[in-house]
């Protein structure tokens, strides 16, 4: 663990063990509002302001229910709404993910298909995409209907060009996205993952799923220091992909949820899936599926293990965990965001509040 990163980790770990049987637990410093139904929070991504740490702006995804914007109080300074849909029939506009990249946030509208683009400053943010953007994945409008759209977003600088990475829901595509000036993106390279792996017996698994609907990926983020790129395959673990300002490396999967392997198949009736056998034991040990939300802090990987409301930290340059914990009254925790330095602050989603979702700030 950097050392940076390792001091502004001591206070966190004050409430349990750094190890031992008993997983810590963090309190947060503040939480926001709870969002209900139709705005469901989702993902966040802080913008440090760089002339004011204390004027920072934190930005969460709330689905049909826009973007909203807190300060560091976790008070809400703005909401944007999604697009309306365009005609009676079609889809709206829904808010999944969003990442920061210098005054700018890009945001994953899963119900059209775009990645939209907003200014960001201390007062929150504005809508700037292009009126022209085209879908990222359909071909039609009509296809835009079918919710095979965009879901999981990083952004990031790399090879000298500013890039959002996408991926397809329902589906185990993603997608490289070069930023043009006009406020756009424009798709230059995909990259399908697998469904099917031989496991170590040598037999054939596939992971389970609704027909027609593949293992798809949403926790990314983009390591500008390696140009890489690790994604959270929900059901099947994390992956660790070269990045190029033009395409993606091969891809190597470098941790796995926990059943990873084990035999399941899809009851329409439950529309669940549920074991078909003995688990042989080949998945991971610390990532309950789904494998959710990652960020990066120095030389650390934060990964959240939403099946059991965990949050895992790896040592990034050979993914040795070094330490799992939990965050007080947070469960089922999608997207996390965190940032070092003056500001000091990991942001985290919680997804299962009485009467809604949220968003949890730990400052330290």
């Amino acid at each position: 663990m950097s050392p940076s990163l390792a001091l502004a980790l001591v206070p966190l770990f004050l409430t349990g063990p750094i190890s031992g049987p008993t997983t810590p637990v963090i309190t947060p410093t503040v939480v926001t509002q709870t969002f209900e139904e139709p705005a469901d929070a989702d993902d966040p991504a802080i913008w440090a302001n760089p002339r004011n740490t204390e004027r920072s702006v934190v930005l969460g995804t709330l689905k049909e229910g826009g973007l909203a914007a807190f300060d560091l109080n976790g008070r809400t300074i703005g909401v944007y709404p999604a697009p309306q849909p365009p005609t009676p029939d079609a889809k709206p506009g829904r808010y999944n993910n969003v990442d920061v990249l210098g005054n700018l946030a890009f945001v994953s509208d899963r119900g059209r298909d775009r990645v939209r683009v907003f200014q960001v400053d201390e007062r929150g943010a504005k809508d700037v995409t292009n009126p022209a953007t085209k879908p990222v994945f359909s071909k039609t409008e009509q296809e835009v209907d079918d919710q095979h759209n965009v879901y999981g977003l990083a952004a990031g600088h790399v090879n000298g060009k500013d890039v959002v990475v996408t991926s397809r829901r329902n589906e185990t595509t993603i997608a490289l996205l070069q930023v043009t000036k006009d406020n756009d993106t424009k798709k230059v390279s995909t990259l399908d993952l697998p469904s099917t792996f031989t496991l170590p017996n040598g037999k054939q698994w596939t992971v389970c799923g609704e027909p027609g609907e593949g293992p798809q990926v949403e926790g990314m983020v983009i390591d500008e220091r390696t140009n890489t790129l690790y994604a959270a395959q929900e059901d099947v673990g994390i992956w660790r992909i070269p990045l190029r300002a033009n395409g993606f490396g091969k891809p190597q999967l470098v941790d796995k949820v926990r059943s990873w392997g084990a035999p399941q198949k899809y009851n329409p009736e439950t529309e669940e899936c549920e074991a078909d056998g003995p688990d042989p034991g080949f998945g991971g040990q610390w990532l309950e599926a789904d494998a959710e939300g990652l960020t990066i802090a120095d030389g650390v990987l934060l990964a959240s293990s939403q099946g059991d409301s965990r949050f895992v930290a790896y040592r990034k340059a050979d993914m040795r965990p070094l330490e799992d914990f939990k965050i007080k009254d947070v469960e089922h925790s999608d997207g996390a965001d965190i940032v070092l330095g003056k500001l000091n602050l990991l942001v985290v989603h919680d997804g299962e509040r009485p009467n809604g979702t949220g968003f949890a700030f730990i400052r330290f």
